[in-house]
């Protein structure tokens, strides 16, 4: 059957089936074998070892020169990598993908759930050995974030969402591995791999994302250049865009972790532009054919957004207020 005809054809349900064989190429090519992976356990200090204290005391003495906006970020990072079971939910009821348990979009999004659960699970225990972090508040703020849900304006549907998670795959692996090099700039060996081990998983999980949309765009390209269209005029929020403390207003504590973010020059508002160059040329989205004249016009302002974005970003300020964390204390 010829593109022309899958389009005229097929509803996102049947073209998300169309698609269960790439699915299942996927999970051969861009996930890791439960056995061979890596484990949490083989990056910390093993607590059945007799020098378990001492590695544990030296691990500490190694953090203690971190900034407090390095810490900010980091406890942020891992608090937006614990609300998982919030992702998870998410991609299960993205309307038009088969439910049933042995689907191969079921077992994709059973088996990157299980990838990306290592990343809080090692950043919880590292930030609990650091002795740096209140971890009662940090907790508070986890069990609030996945509480309280998100609303990734996908409204359900597969090529948004599709679109949305291969840009936020691409935000979290710049994230992390900003945060290592920055670990490694203090000499901070130990946190610097971790934090790069996480963002080579991001990277993994960025590039099947970015096929799914790619075999869209060959299946449905107009609407998916529209779906795509819509969700860079809505924007891509961050999934931790609710983050808050206890007492704080829901939404106000990740306005705080942002722009420690941005100081730090974690994650800018030129990382996202970026992000975006990068999809757009992923994608081909210059020559994609098969659109129809909305889709010629989501086109245009799609090729035109990273520069207006750009001259935004350049009267933009980032903010000095120095917050004080509860998951930290004072400065």
């Amino acid at each position: 059957m010829s593109n022309t005809n899958l389009v005229q054809a097929y509803s996102r349900t049947e073209v998300m089936q169309h698609l269960e064989p790439h699915v299942e190429a996927v999970i051969e090519k861009f996930l890791k074998s439960i056995e061979t992976n890596w484990q949490p356990a083989d990056l910390l200090p093993d607590s059945r070892q007799g020098d378990f204290f001492d590695q544990v005391k030296e691990l500490q003495e190694r953090a203690r020169e971190l900034s407090y906006d390095f810490w900010a970020v980091l406890i942020g990072d891992t608090i937006t990598e614990e609300a998982l079971p919030t992702y998870e939910s998410w991609l299960v009821s993205i309307d038009g993908l088969r439910k049933d348990e042995e689907s191969p979009w079921m077992r994709w999004i059973r088996s990157w759930t299980a990838e990306e659960n290592r990343h809080g699970d090692l950043l919880n225990k590292y930030l609990y050995l650091s002795g740096r972090v209140n971890m009662r508040e940090m907790e508070v703020s986890t069990q609030y974030l996945i509480a309280d849900g998100f609303d990734l304006q996908t409204a359900g549907d597969p090529y948004r969402s599709f679109v949305y998670t291969s840009f936020q795959e691409l935000a979290t692996n710049l994230s992390h591995g900003r945060v290592g090099a920055l670990a490694k700039k203090a000499d901070v060996a130990d946190l610097s791999r971790i934090c790069g081990i996480i963002a080579g998983d991001e990277m993994r999980h960025a590039r099947a994302y970015q096929s799914f949309v790619s075999k869209i765009f060959e299946a449905d390209p107009n609407e998916m250049m529209l779906a795509f269209e819509d969700m860079m005029r809505k924007k891509i929020v961050m999934p931790a865009h609710l983050l808050r403390e206890t007492g704080v207003r829901i939404g106000k504590t990740f306005d705080h972790f942002a722009n420690a973010a941005q100081r730090l020059g974690v994650y800018t508002t030129h990382d996202y532009i970026q992000i975006l160059n990068r999809l757009l040329k992923e994608w081909d989205i210059e020559n994609i054919g098969g659109l129809q004249d909305n889709g010629e016009q989501a086109r245009e302002y799609l090729l035109a957004l990273p520069a207006r974005l750009t001259r935004i970003a350049e009267r933009m300020k980032v903010p000095e207020l120095e917050y004080e964390f509860s998951w930290i204390g004072t400065r």
